[in-house]
């Protein structure tokens, strides 16, 4: 089987792990320390803040901003539950608002809908590494909390993301183009933020053996083995993205003409992360539906994955909210996604057969 979306580690990272644990810091320390100061500079923001995990980041955001019961935050139904998950944490309660049919980001026409007087924040996602749009959701003077997971390399209209927004954060999942297995960060231009989340990441600050917590915090901070591993990913960063440059083109190529079978809109006037290749299988023309190219491909050996089904039709999210709201892009998206294999990890043969896998696929079910 060829996996979908394997990490790409090697000696580096190993190294890296065994000299930390040599240096007799296992939790948070200097190379936490160094992450988040190589990250700042990255992503060209003033504080880079490293915490367990991506969920954390956007959890400790919205608690700095002061949301809790009785607000409302508006975020989009595609994207992974965690992203609604973190509003339900604070005690608020999520919107959620449709998507863009062409890149699956959420649309700023259906935010400006949704703004009432008791929205605290707006969540959106850049998902699979295609910026949102961001200016509109900006002038509507609501604070935003990007959940760029997907998006570290991503540049939008000549700007990294990071410093954009009130604040940006970033996952370090096994998955993501920067892997430590764990952990996340939040990038912040606001010393006010920062200060607060400096807080809210440890749950007490140390002076020898006194010590003292401005506020209850949480145990949220990122250890030094898995800050040793984000450091040496870090060092491969443009490298990986030549690899997966080169196998969004060859998707590019191998899906061009396949009927039915479509990928998400990238637009040129923004740098996408290329985190993710989902394609939507429109089922008349292609022949068969997501799940059964799926089902086929993986006869093919062939992993695939789905990014997103919505998250308000979720079994929690159907008992939580008062009604369900009618999301039609959303849901039509959420039958269609599916995500083929990326990683540096694959060699471009291994992009090949997957491709050629899904072109046989294809011809079996339109023919």
């Amino acid at each position: 089987m060829l996996g979908f979306q394997p990490p790409a580690v090697g000696d580096e990272e190993v190294a890296a792990v065994a000299e930390t644990i040599r240096s007799g810091w296992l939790t948070t320390g200097p190379r936490a320390a160094e992450l988040e100061e190589r990250l700042a500079g990255y992503v060209e923001a003033k504080h880079v803040l490293a915490v367990s995990s991506g969920t954390a980041a956007l959890h400790l955001s919205l608690v700095a901003l002061g949301v809790g019961p009785g607000d409302e935050v508006i975020t989009t139904p595609i994207t992974w539950p965690a992203t609604a998950n973190v509003i339900v944490h604070c005690g608020a309660t999520p919107v959620f608002v449709d998507v863009r049919d062409s890149d699956l980001n959420i649309d700023p026409a259906r935010v400006a809908e949704a703004v009432t007087d008791r929205t605290k924040a707006i969540v959106p996602v850049h998902l699979a590494g295609q910026p949102c749009d961001l200016e509109p959701l900006w002038a509507l003077g609501v604070p935003v909390v990007e959940d760029a997971a997907h998006a570290l390399e991503s540049v939008y209209r000549g700007r990294k993301l990071g410093g954009l927004s009130d604040a940006t954060c970033f996952s370090l999942y096994a998955t993501k183009n920067l892997a430590a297995g764990e952990g996340g960060l939040v990038a912040t231009n606001r010393d006010d933020l920062a200060a607060g989340l400096e807080d809210l990441r440890l749950m007490r600050r140390a002076g020898g053996s006194l010590y003292d917590i401005a506020v209850p915090g949480y145990k949220a901070n990122l250890s030094d083995v898995l800050a040793a591993i984000a450091l040496a990913q870090l060092d491969k960063l443009t490298a990986h993205r030549a690899i997966r440059e080169r196998q969004f083109a060859a998707y590019d190529e191998g899906v061009a003409g396949l009927d039915g079978v479509k990928p998400l809109a990238r637009d040129d006037r923004d740098v996408h992360a290329l985190h993710l290749y989902v394609v939507r299988i429109d089922p008349e023309q292609a022949g068969g539906t997501r799940d059964e190219y799926a089902a086929l491909l993986a006869e093919e050996l062939i992993a695939t994955s789905i990014h997103f089904l919505p998250v308000h039709t979720l079994t929690a999210y159907r008992q939580l909210l008062d009604s369900l709201p009618k999301l039609p892009v959303a849901e039509q998206a959420g039958a269609d996604v599916l995500s083929l294999p990326l990683s540096p990890a694959h060699s471009d043969d291994d992009i090949a057969d997957a491709v050629a896998a899904l072109r046989r696929v294809h011809g079996r079910l339109t023919g």
